[in-house]
């Protein structure tokens, strides 16, 4: 019997990694590719700002195709979503009819990529979804996965909690109203060791940056974050981690 062709929506991070673990231990789904999004202009893994080429050493290591999709700096909401309905569609083309994902709980989120898909004729699959967060990451160290945090939203995290890996400290510093899966995007990782891998990824701990920016709005200016909460602008920073490779590129 043929399994069912699916693309797994591969962020680099935790998340993505334990999901995908789950996925290839329940022999569900043909995956047939890994499906990022990447900066046109850096290269570099959408919000988690990961080099695009630690991200192909990992779908390298993990055995599955990777399929970068390009989008430009800070996009609005149309532009994004042409993008990945054009991906989409071609992807589909191969016979795909699933897309896989790492998320949580964010109930409108899920409602958003399924409505998404729906006018393509996908459907979404979420192998993570309503499991406790704080269960989650323990299964996630405890398979043996190591990450590191390459992103931090400053709203919730301060500059000492980029660049540090998970552990048991890591888990104990954080403040009671961070997640401990950053479901809310308190922060983004990048998985360099763990059971989907056939090696360990090498790389280096680089400087760390503060980052601003705006909200991404659509063109009737709409707020288009996933939470119910209006922020100012000014206030929409992040601290990065850079992680290099022996042939960098500009953050």
């Amino acid at each position: 019997m043929n399994k069912e062709k699916a693309l797994f929506n591969w962020s680099g991070g935790k998340d993505s990694s334990l999901a995908l673990f789950k996925l290839q231990q329940s022999q569900e789904f043909e995956i047939a590719c890994l499906l990022t999004s990447i900066s046109q202009k850096y290269q570099r893994i959408s919000m988690h700002g990961v080099r695009s080429e630690l991200l192909e050493m990992q779908a390298k290591s993990i055995g599955i195709p990777l399929v970068k999709m390009e989008i430009p700096d800070m996009p609005s909401m149309e532009v994004y979503e042409k993008t990945m309905r054009e991906t989409l569609t071609e992807l589909k083309r191969e016979g795909i009819t699933a897309s896989i994902f790492g998320d949580i709980f964010l109930e409108d989120l899920r409602t958003y990529r399924e409505t998404k898909l729906a006018e393509l004729d996908l459907k979404g699959v979420f192998p993570l979804w309503k499991h406790p967060t704080e269960n989650l990451i323990r299964e996630f160290l405890d398979l043996g996965f190591k990450t590191i945090t390459t992103c931090v939203n400053e709203k919730f995290l301060d500059k000492s909690f980029v660049g540090r890996v998970i552990d048991e400290d890591f888990l104990k510093d954080l403040p009671s109203d961070v997640d401990p899966c950053g479901e809310n995007g308190e922060f983004h990782t990048f998985v360099y060791d763990g059971p989907i891998f056939s090696k360990p990824i090498d790389f280096e701990v680089g400087e760390k940056v503060l980052r601003k920016y705006e909200a991404p709005k659509n063109e009737d200016d709409s707020d288009q974050c996933f939470s119910k909460e209006k922020e100012d602008p000014a206030n929409y920073g992040f601290w990065y981690c850079d992680l290099i490779t022996a042939t960098p590129s500009p953050l």
